[in-house]
C-alpha cells in the first residue's frame, strides 16, 4: 500500500518485512460519527462467528467458488499474515462487529494466510501482494472490487455491501467511463470511489497509470453526487507524484478548506485526509507561500479533530496524529534536523501513553504499538520509543515485528552492533515460511549494509535462508519470491568486483541444489537460477 503519512517503520525496517442481499440504493448513506457497533470477543476468526473457509492450495480454493456457486453467493477473499499491522486493525475493528458478522452469511468467506503452505502460489492467482488484500468475486468467480481496508468499520460494511450488490465488476464501470460514462448509476461511480487502488495491482489499470486516471474520474464524476465526487478529487490529488511541481488550483484549494473545516463532511473522508495529507497539500501549493500556510492551518484543525474523534480507531486517531506531524515538518529539506513544537511533541507523548494504557486487546494492540513506537522516534522520543517496545514484547502475538522498531531505533542512534542484534533476534523469532523469507531478507540486506566485512555472519544468514526456501513448494512466489531475490541483488551488489567470490560461489552451489529441486516446468525456476547471477548486458 502506498505510505505517505501512513506511520510504520524505517526503511530498512520495512525491506525486512506496512444479512442477505437486498436490493441496492442508488446511493449508500453516507457516515457521520455514528456509535460503534456490538462486537464479540476477539479472540480467533473462526470464534469470532465468520464461518472462514481456510485455503492454502487450489484445491481448496476451487471447493470454496464451487460452493458458492451452488449457493448463489459472491465470495469474499482475505489475504492476510498474523504479524502485519492493518490485517490486525480489521480483526480488532471489522471481523468481530456483529453487522460484520451477520454479513459474512451472505457470501462465502475465504481466509487465505500468507504463511500457510502453498499460499504465496495462492497469491499470484489471486494477484494479491499486500497485506491485507480483500478481494469480492460474484458466484461465477469474476473479480468485481478489490475493498479498502482503510476506511472505518461503519463504512467498509456499507462499502462491501455496494460490492456484493454491483450490477458490474469495476473493470467494466471503468471501460464505461473511458467510452463516455453513459448508463452509469450512482452506484457505478461510488463503487470507483471506494475501489482499493492502492492494492489493485495491475487488475484494473497499470500502476503508472493511476495518478493520471484518478484526475480523469475525478474530471467526469457528476459534481452532483458531492460525496463521490470530493472522495475522487482527493485521491486525485493524492496520487500525484511527489516531485512534480505544484499546480495552484484556488478554487480546489478553495473547496478542500472548506471541507476540512467542515466537521462531518471531513470525517466522511478521514481516511484519505489523514492518510495523505502531506500529498494533497503538495500538489495544491508551493513552499513558502500563502496558499501553503492556509491548507496547513486547516488540516491541522481537522487533524486534531480526527484524533479527538473517539468514533475512530485508535489506529485512525493516531494516524491523523501522525499527518500532523509530518505536515510540520514537510518543508524542511530532506534529511534536516527539525525542532518541532513542544506542544506536538507532548500530544504525541500523551496518546501514545494513553492508547498504551488503555490497549487490551491483542489485535489491536498489534496494529497500534509499532505505529505509536514509531510517532514516539519520529518526534524525538527514541529512548522512550525502545521502551514501549521492549515493555510490548512479552504482550505481542508477534513480537519479531516490534524488534524491527528496535534495530531502526538503534540504528538512528548509531548503534550498529545493537541495530544487528535486534535484526538477527527478530528473524530467529519470526514464524510462518513466507514471514521468515521477508524477515531474513531484511536481516541479510542489514547485515550487507551495516557489517559487510563480516563475511561469515553473512554467508550463514544467506544459507540459512536456502535451506528454508529448499523446504517450501512456493518460495520463489510472490512475497517470497521477492525477499530472496532481495537479497539476490544486495549480495550481488556486495560482491562487486569479485571482493566476496567465494562466498557467492558456495553460495550458488547451494543455489544450484535448490533449482534443481524445482519441478522443470515450474515457471518460478528461471528466478531461482538467476537469484546469484548478474543480469545480463543489455545491447544497443
Amino acid at each position: 500500500m502506498r505510505t505517505s503519512t501512513r506511520h510504520a517503520l524505517s526503511t530498512l525496517a520495512l525491506a525486512a518485512l506496512l444479512a442477505a442481499c437486498s436490493k441496492p440504493a442508488e446511493v449508500a448513506p453516507p457516515v457521520a460519527a455514528a456509535p460503534k457497533a456490538p462486537v464479540v470477543a476477539a479472540t480467533d476468526h473462526a470464534e469470532a462467528g465468520i464461518a472462514w473457509k481456510h485455503a492454502s492450495n487450489d484445491a481448496e480454493v476451487d471447493a470454496a467458488f464451487a460452493l458458492a456457486k451452488a449457493e448463489t453467493k459472491p465470495v469474499f477473499v482475505y489475504w492476510g499474515a498474523k504479524w502485519c499491522p492493518p490485517c490486525n486493525q480489521v480483526k480488532a475493528t471489522l471481523f468481530n462487529r456483529q453487522d460484520f458478522i451477520e454479513r459474512s452469511r451472505a457470501f462465502v468467506p475465504v481466509y487465505v494466510d500468507g504463511d500457510s503452505p502453498g499460499a504465496q502460489k495462492l497469491g499470484a492467482r489471486f494477484k494479491v501482494s499486500g497485506y491485507p488484500t480483500m478481494v469480492l468475486f460474484n458466484p461465477q468467480g469474476t473479480e468485481l472490487t478489490r475493498l479498502p481496508g482503510e476506511v472505518d468499520a461503519q463504512r467498509y460494511t456499507e462499502v462491501l455491501t455496494l460490492g456484493m450488490n454491483a450490477q458490474r465488476p469495476v473493470k467494466e464501470v471503468l471501460a464505461l467511463v473511458k467510452a463516455g460514462g453513459a448508463g452509469l448509476t450512482a452506484n457505478d461511480w461510488r463503487l470507483l470511489a471506494f475501489y482499493s487502488w492502492d492494492t489493485d495491482e495491475k487488475q484494473v489499470v497499470p500502476k503508472d497509470e493511476v495518478p493520471a486516471l484518478m484526475k480523469q474520474l475525478a474530471a467526469a464524476c457528476p459534481a452532483e453526487q458531492t460525496e463521490v465526487s470530493t472522495r475522487l478529487q482527493l485521491k486525485a490529488l493524492a496520487a500525484v507524484d511527489e516531485k512534480a511541481p505544484a499546480q495552484p488550483d484556488a478554487a480546489a484549494q478553495a473547496r478542500l478548506v472548506k471541507l476540512l473545516v467542515d466537521a462531518p463532511a471531513a470525517r466522511a473522508h478521514m481516511d484519505v485526509l489523514a492518510n495523505y495529507a502531506t500529498d494533497i497539500t503538495r500538489a495544491l501549493s508551493a513552499k513558502g507561500t500563502r496558499q501553503r500556510a492556509e491548507l496547513l492551518a486547516a488540516f491541522e484543525v481537522a487533524l486534531k479533530r480526527f484524533e479527538a474523534d473517539t468514533t475512530l480507531s485508535r489506529a485512525d486517531r493516531l494516524t491523523a496524529l501522525a499527518a500532523r506531524v509530518d505536515l510540520a515538518r514537510m518543508d524542511a529539506p530532506k534529511g534536516a534536523a527539525v525542532k518541532l513544537p513542544d506542544a506536538l511533541v507532548a500530544d504525541a507523548r500523551a496518546h501514545v501513553e494513553r492508547a498504551d494504557r488503555e490497549i487490551t486487546d491483542g489485535y489491536e494492540r498489534q496494529a497500534v504499538i509499532a505505529s505509536a513506537a514509531h510517532l514516539l522516534t519520529d518526534v524525538g522520543l527514541v529512548t522512550e520509543s525502545d521502551t514501549l517496545l521492549k515493555a510490548s514484547l512479552a504482550k505481542s502475538h508477534s513480537p519479531y515485528y516490534l524488534m524491527l522498531g528496535l534495530a531502526s531505533n538503534a540504528k538512528k542512534r548509531g548503534d550498529m552492533a545493537d541495530a544487528l542484534h535486534w535484526y538477527e533476534e527478530s528473524f530467529d523469532k519470526s514464524e510462518g515460511p513466507a514471514t521468515r523469507l521477508q524477515w531474513g531478507s531484511g536481516y541479510v540486506n542489514a547485515l550487507v549494509e551495516l557489517s559487510p566485512l563480516d563475511e561469515a555472519r553473512i554467508e550463514k544468514a544467506a544459507q540459512q535462508l536456502l535451506v528454508e526456501a529448499a523446504s517450501m513448494p512456493d518460495a520463489f512466489y510472490e512475497r517470497s519470491g521477492r525477499s530472496l531475490q532481495r537479497v539476490g541483488s544486495k549480495l550481488q551488489g556486495w560482491n562487486k568486483g569479485g571482493t566476496h567470490a567465494a562466498v557467492l560461489k558456495r553460495l550458488q552451489a547451494k543455489l544450484d541444489g535448490v533449482c534443481g529441486a524445482l519441478p522443470s516446468g515450474d515457471p518460478k525456476r528461471a528466478n531461482c537460477e538467476a537469484l546469484l547471477k548478474p543480469a545480463p548486458k543489455k545491447t544497443a
